[in-house]
């Protein structure tokens, strides 16, 4: 179900409900391990990721054993590609900066690459195999921080392993367990053929392993990011024209080719970006929830605790790669228009419209209850827009984890009512999506869960 309506930027209406908030207050802490220097999507994610640096706590860049197993004659890592990618950073730090606030110096991200292990799998793990980016890992989880640190791993987990194994050999019980709660994981692939074994060495992490259960590997929900529903968003053309050409120094480095597993394109790629994705606080993704899904796609809780893909409907199928792939044109847009903040002043550029549920703003998720047959109110009205565009405010009932019998209706554009017929305890998520009509247009999330009483 989903219903649009336009306001211009410029209109305020009376709050009809409020509710309690699910809150994120500060950046989400970040290090990603990488397996650059093989298939050049590695830097197509981190050209991405670099012009998110503003929304991250980053914590560090560990460059992991290049390439897949067997994709390259000689075992090397390649912190030079990353701290290549971070000088073109530089170049346009200055004027990303006129359009947020909150990117880091390139200085500083030089500091946080680390080299990992050129070798990989157990046999890489124990004594003698420390490396500065397994140390890396274990500084950043220690560091005096309640958020939890989110490691993103784009190859290997043989520089985690070996962190796991540190710590777990040297620490008390005590202390290892409160490494383990200390740390989010989210594996892209199991590409090291480690996680069942560094999970049984290591049980009770928040572990998210995003690979095919179905032993299909184009299957796997990451493979969204450039496969099923609008692909031309992902086309040579796209990518020319929104990235790569006259858009400064970074994006002239995204590479415009793929080793493996391409697209209908032969383009993008980039199946690691749903690893960080995942933790970006966008008021759609809740890292605390991978059963809500958002950017980074949805996952369900296996029988050992490990978090593995879940399928969406998409037209007649069920699909993991759609969990990525439905929410493309919006992460396609705003990827572009961060690219635009590389070259554009402020003026000349889109920026993201405020959106505005029942009188609240910000990235938290909107909790509401209700009782069977009580009407809930969900209000876009005072959404605004920083650039004076029109906005169109949607509403999405997330059928794959809502309760089925609800009923729906609209008596004001923007302004949704919804009735639970359900049971206590059912849940309704309705995701608020506000649209401008900006180039590229840019879409603002509020998630609202309705609980029934």
């Amino acid at each position: 179900m989903r219903k649009s309506f336009e306001l211009t930027s410029c209109l305020a209406f009376v709050v009809v409900l409020l509710g309690t908030s699910l809150c994120f207050a500060a950046k989400p802490r970040l290090l990603v391990t990488t397996d650059i220097g093989g298939d050049p999507d590695d830097q197509q994610s981190l050209v991405r990721l670099l012009l998110y640096a503003n929304e991250f706590e980053l914590e560090g860049f560990v460059a992991s054993a290049s390439g897949t197993p067997g994709e390259l004659k000689q075992a090397i890592v390649r912190p030079d590609l990353i701290h290549e990618m971070i000088d073109a950073y530089g170049k346009v730090h200055d004027n990303l900066m006129q359009h947020a606030e909150g990117y880091p110096t390139a200085e500083h991200l030089h500091g946080l690459v680390k080299s990992g292990n050129p070798q990989r799998g157990q046999k890489a793990v124990g004594e003698g195999h420390d490396t500065e980016g397994s140390r890396a890992i274990i500084a950043a989880a220690d560091r005096e921080d309640k958020r939890p640190l989110n490691i993103a791993i784009w190859g290997g987990q043989t520089d985690l392993a070996q962190a796991l194994y540190r710590v777990k050999k040297d620490r008390s019980e005590a202390e290892y367990q409160a490494f383990l709660k200390q740390i989010r994981v989210y594996d892209i692939a199991d590409q090291d053929g480690i996680f069942e074994w560094m999970s049984e060495q290591h049980p009770g992490m928040f572990y998210v392993l995003n690979k095919a259960t179905n032993g299909q590997r184009l299957e796997a929900a990451f493979r969204g990011m450039y496969l099923e529903g609008q692909t031309y968003l992902t086309s040579r053309d796209w990518i020319d024209e929104h990235i790569h050409k006259d858009h400064g120094p970074l994006g002239a480095l995204y590479p415009m080719k793929t080793w493996t597993s391409p697209n209908p394109h032969g383009v993008m790629k980039e199946g690691d970006t749903p690893s960080w994705f995942f933790f970006l606080s966008n008021a759609l993704n809740v890292p605390e929830h991978p059963e809500w899904g958002g950017w980074g796609g949805r996952f369900a809780q296996d029988q050992h605790g490990i978090y593995r893909d879940a399928v969406d409907q998409h037209d007649d199928k069920r699909s993991a790669r759609w969990t990525v792939a439905r929410w493309r044109p919006t992460f396609q847009n705003d990827f572009a228009a961060r690219a635009d903040w590389c070259v554009k002043p402020k003026t000349k550029a889109n920026h993201h419209p405020i959106a505005i549920c029942n009188g609240t703003s910000g990235n938290d998720v909107l909790q509401l209850t209700a009782k069977v047959g009580e009407t809930v109110h969900i209000d876009a009205r005072q959404s605004t827009d920083p650039d004076g565009d029109r906005l169109q405010l949607m509403f999405d009932v997330y059928q794959e984890i809502s309760a089925i019998r609800h009923s729906y209706s609209v008596t004001t554009p923007g302004h949704l009512e919804i009735v639970p017929h359900g049971k206590p305890g059912d849940e309704i998520h309705v995701i608020m999506m506000v649209e401008d009509n900006g180039d590229p247009k840019l879409t603002s999330f509020r998630r609202v869960v309705i609980t029934v009483e």
